[in-house]
């Protein structure tokens, strides 16, 4: 089935302007190594398909294609497979899965992909498109006077549960109730003032780690078992000179917000404080007492919320229309090798988990890609998944420089 010369290219493809539309592979059936295989690629090249986070067995991946007619199967653990959910024929190659493209009933943006890539000399091409200020000023106004005009209700799910930690627990099983219910973070209440105070995350569990990593640390196991974490909050504002003129630590404000608030406040409290997520607190009396906890709101919460809200009228967003890799935004790096405005963080699988904590707090990033030698995607490491070391609750006793990033996994 497969030829000597395993071209990047198809030779279906090699025609100069030819125009590719992007399609998802999807395997559900299992297995270790999952590869795609087509007449797209001549039956002589192997396209490797990913795991999906969070899916078992489940492998995908996106492959450019001309519109027209195509076959294809999977190559699962050296065995060739075929789907039985989709549609399938008896060709050449055995029973093969098949589809049919056409620019009209794709559920893309043609015309934008069009100006995007193309292939020239029988090389993939990207051509970045560009946006008129007009159409950039159009598009912020409207999502502009979406945040102004809509309140935080909106991100309110129908259903689900909020965390919330008594600022007296003790750190080591605060931190292990996070992992235990899968949340990076909880707000925390004082019950003695009937009052939310601040919030516990995964940064704060990276800094704890930091500290127990320091030879010169006066953090013990035996004391976590008893330190509240009150008493750490205290503690991280001193070592961050957080204190007034008698050398008292004070916390740091506690930013919050409201449910009639509108989206355009809770962003800009995001953004300018440098918080993750802002806790949405209801309290039906006037001095504020007896609050409700009722969500986390974050600019990802928010993101969704716009695009629900356009989702039909994208067309009013010209901005929304452009591939990601054409908006200066996020740490990303254009081209390999190449570095940016804001250099992308990255670490390699033999990175000691010091190296790791490091990056996160100095790079202020919330994930680090973890990549080969060839600075190929391996995995992602995030701060979320700093709070896992809290599972058998014996965090006390690694070796930062010792355990690399890829023992962690």
């Amino acid at each position: 089935m497969f030829s000597p010369n395993m071209n990047s290219v198809p030779e279906e493809a090699a025609l100069p302007g030819t125009v590719l539309i992007p399609m998802r592979f999807v395997w559900r059936h299992g297995g270790n190594s999952v590869f795609l295989c087509g007449s797209f690629t001549q039956w002589s090249q192997l396209v490797p398909m990913l795991p999906v986070e969070n899916c078992d067995n489940v492998f995908q991946t996106v492959y450019g294609l001309l519109p027209g007619y195509h076959q294809y199967k999977f190559y699962v653990d050296g065995q060739w497979r075929y789907d039985e959910s989709e549609h399938h024929v008896s060709g050449e190659y055995g029973i093969v899965n098949t589809l049919h493209l056409s620019t009209d009933d794709m559920d893309v943006d043609t015309e934008t992909f069009r100006r995007v890539v193309r292939v020239t000399d029988g090389t993939l091409t990207e051509v970045v498109p560009s946006i008129l200020e007009a159409d950039l000023q159009a598009s912020r106004q409207r999502i502009s006077a979406f945040l102004t005009n809509h309140t935080v209700y909106e991100l309110l799910p129908e259903s689900g549960k909020v965390v919330a930690l008594d600022v007296d627990l003790p750190v080591k099983q605060a931190f292990h109730i996070l992992h235990e219910q899968g949340i990076p973070m909880a707000p925390l209440c004082d019950v003695r003032k009937g009052q939310f105070v601040g919030v516990l995350s995964a940064y704060d569990f990276i800094l704890i780690l930091r500290e127990l990593g320091n030879n010169a640390s006066n953090l013990t196991e035996e004391e976590l078992e008893t330190h509240t974490i009150s008493a750490w909050k205290e503690g991280k504002a001193y070592l961050n000179r957080q204190n007034d003129c008698h050398g008292r630590a004070f916390p740091r404000r506690f930013i919050h917000a409201g449910p009639n608030d509108n989206l355009n406040d809770v962003a800009l409290k995001i953004l300018q404080n440098e918080v993750a997520t802002v806790p949405i607190i209801y309290s039906s009396s006037e001095d504020g007492s007896f609050p409700q906890l009722l969500h986390l709101a974050s600019l990802t919460g928010i993101l969704k919320c716009i695009c629900r809200y356009f989702r039909h009228s994208t067309s009013s967003l010209p901005i929304l229309q452009l591939p990601i890799c054409s908006i200066p935004v996020g740490t990303w790096a254009p081209k390999i090798g190449e570095s940016n405005r804001q250099p992308l963080a990255m670490l390699r699988p033999s990175a000691s988990l010091r190296s790791a904590l490091n990056l996160l707090v100095q790079a202020r990033v919330s994930s680090i890609p973890i990549v080969d030698d060839n600075d190929s995607l391996l995995d992602i490491y995030c701060r979320s998944d700093i709070t896992a070391l809290a599972k058998d609750r014996a965090y006390t006793h690694i070796n930062l420089d010792e355990m690399t990033v890829h023992q962690l996994r």
